[in-house]
């Protein structure tokens, strides 16, 4: 490490993920100085508000004391359409709805009538779909503002409600290529304010004084507009060009290719994010490592994969999944896992598991590039199937490209990353 008195800044970035939150504080080339972890325990979480808030002063209290002192940025990532509505202070008002919970698909219907053809939003998972069905809630009268996962996180270190950035708010409906809300969104007159949008790396607000005063921040440390979880994962993997990919191997499979063309179309789950004055077009799979886990222990995954011959495929047509519903390839959140027929040996269940997960993925890409995509070149891999080169070596048979490790597979270094390119604007 550096010495602190020839550190010209840090940079700290926040992940929440689908299987925990992370903390990756960086310096000005760019070198990881520390990194910070907080899990979930997924079954025992029955309030999802508090673990976040205490996972993120966790990790801000277990980032080295004398890096703190140098930290004069922090940004924020959380997982895409996690949302919650806040009181006029802030203060959610009901349980969020996490990500891949589709009670909007009630909405569907209602929603077709309003936004256009193969809108982002018209999925039952998406951020409007969401709120429209949140406001049958009884709690709904108190509420004053949508916020997302992200924002309401940074919310609490900054103290500014209201304030989103336009990765966030895609799937909310809000025009990321004319940089303004819809008018068919303004015309359904949602009775609560939706979020004012920036672009991610924009300058918030200082740290809150009494945070930075308890946890020894600089009382000029800026809290940046921060991403999603898998456009951090992006930004961290090295992949620029268009043609170039990453795939997301966490609890889910996310999909992300570079490209000059914008895609959206919510028959497949498919959107596009802004990157510069390129797009960052894919969607999300409810299948992934979340499966195997379910089936597995880490030890037993790695031990298994061993043994696989990643160059024979499997003769088992599996759609992984825990239960019912995916958002993409295949938009439908009745889908039914496909799971059988399930072998006494452990390790063809996994091999056809991995090959179930694979070919979802490759269908992904072909249908991106069948829409007008980009060609697909390279596939970056983050998350934590990136290091099983078993499942590497099947995806790679698969997908037909180079597929290799991103440079960085933590969603949190690019997250720190986009706070370090916003203070150099």
């Amino acid at each position: 490490m550096r010495k602190t008195d020839q550190i010209m800044g840090l940079y700290l970035g926040i992940d929440f993920g689908t299987s925990g939150a992370r903390g990756v504080v960086i310096d000005d080339d760019a070198t990881i100085l520390a990194e910070v972890r907080y899990p979930w325990e997924t079954a025992a979480v029955s309030d999802w508000v508090t673990c976040w808030e205490t996972a993120l002063f966790t990790l801000l209290e277990l980032t080295p004391s004398e890096l703190r002192r140098e930290i004069k940025a922090i940004a924020i990532n959380g997982t895409s359409s996690t949302i919650l509505l806040g009181d006029a202070a802030g203060k959610p008002v009901d349980a969020p709805l996490l990500y891949n919970d589709a009670r909007g698909a009630e909405m569907l219907e209602q929603l077709r009538s309003i936004a256009p053809s193969n809108h982002t939003v018209l999925s039952a998972t998406s951020s409007l779909a969401k709120l429209l069905w949140m406001r049958q809630l009884p709690s709904f009268s108190e509420a004053r503002y949508l916020i997302h996962q992200a924002d309401w996180l940074a919310f609490l270190l900054h103290g500014q409600l209201g304030i989103s950035d336009y990765h966030n708010a895609l799937k909310l409906g809000y025009d990321v290529e004319k940089l303004k809300y819809p008018e068919w969104l303004e015309n359904l007159q949602i009775p609560i304010q939706l979020p004012k949008i920036l672009a991610p790396g924009t300058p918030i607000a200082e740290l809150r004084p009494e945070i930075a005063a308890r946890l020894g921040f600089p009382r000029d440390c800026v809290v940046y507009a921060g991403t999603t979880d898998s456009i951090a994962a992006f930004l961290a993997s090295g992949a620029q060009l268009p043609g170039e990919a990453v795939t997301s191997l966490g609890s889910t499979l996310v999909l992300k290719l570079l490209s000059r063309t914008r895609i959206e179309d919510a028959r497949y789950g498919i959107y596009s994010h802004r990157l510069g004055d390129l797009w960052l077009t894919g969607g999300a799979s409810n299948t992934g490592g979340g499966v195997l886990r379910h089936f597995f222990t880490d030890e037993e995954l790695e031990s298994l994969s061993g043994g696989i011959d990643a160059s024979i495929a499997s003769d088992l047509d599996y759609y992984p999944l825990l239960e019912s519903g995916d958002r993409f390839p295949i938009n439908d959140p009745h889908l039914p896992p496909r799971l059988e027929p399930r072998p006494d040996n452990s390790q063809k269940f996994l091999h056809g598991l991995l090959e179930g997960i694979a070919r979802i993925e490759s269908r992904g890409y072909e249908l991106l590039q069948q829409l007008g995509s980009d060609k697909l070149k390279r596939v970056y891999t983050a998350g934590g199937g990136a290091g099983n080169p078993t499942w590497t070596n099947i995806r790679r048979r698969y997908l037909k490209v180079s597929v290799v490790a991103s440079k960085h597979t933590e969603a949190a270094y690019g997250t720190a990353l986009l706070a370090m390119r916003g203070v150099r604007r």
